[in-house]
């Protein structure tokens, strides 16, 4: 990722989308031939001067402290995820390569699949790249078609916006693609010199425009939690919350899928659950009887 690219242009998006009307900035009428407010207003709301923040815009981001940071937070109307990816740009432009490269969770412990198996929710197990490494029997029920034990690793980014099954899946395909590229977007500013993710991002903005529209906004987000509105083959369409656990020092994100006590969505859940497990124990059955037909 071009670090300076993106501090610019994420800077530049944020200033674009606030009115001075919205900032408490007069304009007496005045025509305006740009998009949100100017820098010098930025600077003035900010308390920086012109020249300072107008070195900031273009994408040199090193070496500035945490109170600039926070005072452009608040002159920008920065979100919680909008602060920090600014901190995150921050900290790459002072950083080489090397000593800020984080590793991308690869590998799953047997405890942890032991966890996803023993939760009985739907659920799964992936890192910051959206890496699906692990998933229970009942999340594999949920996704049936999509995700499976011979698919994985499989990448949701991948699957939401070059798999058109992806539509029919996701009722709400619109929402989750702009979740998904902006919790993509976070990552970028957060690990700027992961290859794999840059390659990723690279792929996608080529083969996909409605990728490469959601990549140019520089929205950003923390993905913690949403309602998922699911279509099912078994069970139909199922409106379930998607809570994302993070697993300290781990680097791996847990998703699970649940519904409220008493609500359609979890009498679906229930039948899939029931469903998923005569569906596992069938092949035994099937090697007992055909086990006892070679014995006699």
């Amino acid at each position: 990722m071009d670090n300076r690219a993106e501090a610019r242009d994420f800077l530049t998006s944020r200033r674009a989308r606030i009115t001075p009307e919205a900032a408490g900035l007069p304009t007496y009428g005045e025509q305006r031939r740009v998009p949100g407010l100017r820098r010098t207003e930025v600077a003035q709301l900010a308390g920086l001067s012109v020249e300072y923040y107008t070195r900031l815009e273009r994408g040199n981001l090193a070496g500035v402290s945490e109170p600039v940071l926070d005072s452009l937070t608040r002159a920008l109307n920065l979100d919680d995820a909008e602060r920090d990816h600014l901190f995150d740009l921050a900290r790459a432009a002072s950083t080489s390569a090397r000593a800020s490269s984080r590793v991308v969770g690869r590998s799953v412990r047997p405890s942890v699949y032991r966890i996803l198996d023993a939760l009985t929710a739907p659920a799964y197990l992936r890192n910051r790249r959206f890496d699906i490494l692990a998933a229970n029997q009942l999340c594999f029920a949920l996704y049936q078609g999509v995700i499976a034990p011979e698919s994985l690793p499989l990448n949701l980014a991948r699957f939401m916006f070059l798999d058109r099954r992806a539509e029919e899946v996701y009722l709400d395909w619109d929402a989750v693609a702009d979740d998904t590229v902006a919790a993509l977007r976070t990552e970028a500013g957060r690990n700027p010199f992961d290859r794999k993710l840059s390659e990723l991002v690279g792929e996608l903005a080529t083969r996909s425009d409605a990728f490469r529209t959601r990549w140019a906004r520089h929205n950003v987000r923390h993905h913690r939690t949403a309602v998922k509105r699911i279509h099912n083959p078994v069970v139909g369409d199922l409106t379930l919350t998607a809570d994302a656990l993070e697993l300290p020092g781990e680097d791996l994100i847990l998703i699970t899928y649940t519904a409220p006590a008493d609500s359609p969505a979890q009498e679906q859940l229930g039948f899939l659950t029931s469903w998923t497990a005569t569906r596992l124990h069938e092949p035994a059955r099937v090697e007992e009887s055909a086990s006892s037909s070679a014995e006699s």
